[in-house]
């Protein structure tokens, strides 16, 4: 999915709107998505029976809890609550109801400017920043279930090319074959296993 070519969606609630990337269920829903608040937009509290995690595109995401500017990556695990919103707007690349029932650990994070970096990792999943140099190949066996969201550049294999916003997942089983385009890339992946539903 190019979520930067997808058209926005209202939700309920005026100043949040939506690119789905993946979507199964209805307005609760298990969901990978493009979020944007309008300045001072807010959604209302609600629990996270299944967990979320979110990673800041654009301005500063705000809740009870704190601040979250460009570069935070964020996990609230299932039974997590909070009432989020944007003073000054913001964009999110957000998964909803998609942690293992047993994740229970918390977790904020900050990308660093440059380098590959692990964001998290347990026994059900591992999430982290690759920075891949300009023409670089890359093979990632994929035992479990590969997500991937490209932050920066262009990421290249057979049938797909992904740019900033492209969104992608494999089955287990499948390998990543890929290359970065002439500017190298940036990508944000997950391996996790596939009782997530992945």
């Amino acid at each position: 999915m190019h979520g930067a070519s997808l058209p926005w969606i209202a939700s309920p609630l005026a100043g949040v709107d939506r690119r789905p990337l993946y979507r199964v269920g209805g307005e609760q829903a298990r969901a990978t998505s493009l979020v944007r608040y309008a300045p001072g937009s807010h959604f209302s509290a609600h629990l996270h029976s299944g967990g979320e995690e979110f990673l800041v595109l654009e301005g500063v995401f705000e809740d009870e809890h704190g601040h979250y500017p460009v570069g935070s990556y964020v996990r609230n695990p299932p039974g997590s609550q909070h009432t989020p919103g944007a003073s000054s707007g913001c964009m999110i690349f957000v998964r909803l109801r998609q942690f293992h029932p047993d994740d229970r650990e918390p977790c904020v994070t900050q990308l660093r400017a440059e380098g590959s970096q692990r964001l998290f990792e347990n026994e059900h999943e591992r999430v982290w920043l690759e920075d891949i140099q300009a023409g670089t190949g890359l093979r990632l066996d994929n035992s479990r279930g590969l997500e991937m969201f490209v932050l920066e550049g262009e990421l290249m294999g057979t049938g797909f090319r992904l740019v900033p916003l492209s969104w992608m997942r494999l089955p287990p089983g499948t390998p990543l074959e890929a290359s970065a385009g002439a500017a190298g890339a940036r990508i944000w992946f997950k391996d996790a296993a596939p009782d997530l539903g992945l």
